[in-house]
């Protein structure tokens, strides 16, 4: 028996997320994250839960029997930052490494505000991520 997932894709409206973000900058962040993670991920921009913003999806099964779905990388805006989710793979860092001011956490990096991180960067580390987790977890 699986646990209950909690974090599940809705119908809700990313515009109107979106629209409802402030201060006006933070919310200008975003839409350029947005328009970011569809061009690098070719996945539309789909709600997951109340406040992450998800690109993609997979479906994992760790060997603990553990298993559920997920966006592959995504974004939300929190009250002190902007927390980016990206794969925990091996090679993470020397992305991380390279992408500029931003503090990290288990699998969130966070960021005070576009303009601290190198977009180049920012980039590669979203295609990266997609394609270890496309791989580790291939679709059936």
């Amino acid at each position: 028996m699986t646990d209950q997932q909690k974090t599940l894709p809705t119908d809700q409206s990313v515009d109107a997320f979106l629209s409802t973000i402030t201060p006006v900058s933070k919310r200008t962040d975003c839409e350029q994250l947005r328009q970011i993670f569809e061009e690098m991920t070719g996945y539309p921009a789909v709600m997951w839960g109340d406040t992450m913003i998800g690109f993609g999806h997979y479906h994992y099964r760790y060997s603990s029997g553990h298993e559920g779905d997920s966006f592959l990388v995504g974004f939300s805006p929190r009250k002190a930052n902007i927390s980016l989710y990206f794969a925990t793979g091996p090679e993470r860092e020397q992305f991380l490494a390279r992408l500029g001011k931003h503090k990290t956490g288990k699998s969130c990096v966070y960021i005070n505000k576009l303009a601290d991180v190198d977009l180049l960067v920012l980039r590669e580390l979203i295609v990266h991520s997609v394609a270890f987790l496309e791989t580790t977890y291939p679709r059936s």
